[in-house]
């Protein structure tokens, strides 16, 4: 390699693009067929991210026995943060061209993790660590499938993957105790 700095060069043609639809934003004609697909992932996730919420918060309201205020506490701290994922992945799906599908409808069948109404405590945090774990392979899986394809989503559930791991682990230890 030569001690010239490189210099990227963008051709006449990527330029006319740049300048055209500016009513796109952020996405230009280098996105690519993958937009789409990847606004459906998104989708998915959000639908899970929400399922979530809803599953953290019903635990934490019906949590009962000696140890139920600490863990409800906990509960509460991942259903904030799993609804602050939910924020970020619908805001991404924007940015992206897309529209966020809240829809209550299908929120169950887009969704990877399950609702629960278990009654009994230790039954709780299974049910959430089981969700958890799944999340984390959904999210491992998407990185993948989205790879250089788009490094903002990518990195965005990256790091929405980092939290999910520490909520599983958050998950276990409940478990042990």
């Amino acid at each position: 390699m030569s001690q010239k700095s490189e210099r990227l060069e963008l051709d006449q043609s990527a330029l006319d693009r740049a300048r055209k639809d500016l009513d796109d934003g952020a996405v230009t004609p280098s996105y690519g067929p993958w937009r789409e697909q990847i606004v459906k992932l998104l989708n998915d996730s959000l639908a899970t991210e929400l399922v979530c919420v809803m599953r953290y918060k019903r635990h934490y309201f019906t949590a009962t026995g000696m140890s139920a205020p600490a863990i409800a506490a906990e509960f509460l701290a991942h259903a904030n943060e799993e609804s602050a994922h939910g924020d970020r992945i619908a805001e991404r799906i924007v940015q992206l061209g897309g529209e966020p599908d809240f829809s209550p409808d299908s929120l169950l069948q887009r969704s990877h993790a399950d609702y629960d109404a278990s009654p009994d405590l230790k039954a709780m945090v299974r049910a959430n660590l089981v969700a958890e774990r799944i999340a984390v392979e959904a999210y491992r899986q998407m990185i993948k499938l989205v790879g250089d394809k788009d490094p903002t989503t990518r990195r965005l559930i990256e790091e929405i993957l980092e939290q999910e791991e520490e909520h599983a682990e958050d998950l276990l230890d409940m478990l042990k105790e």
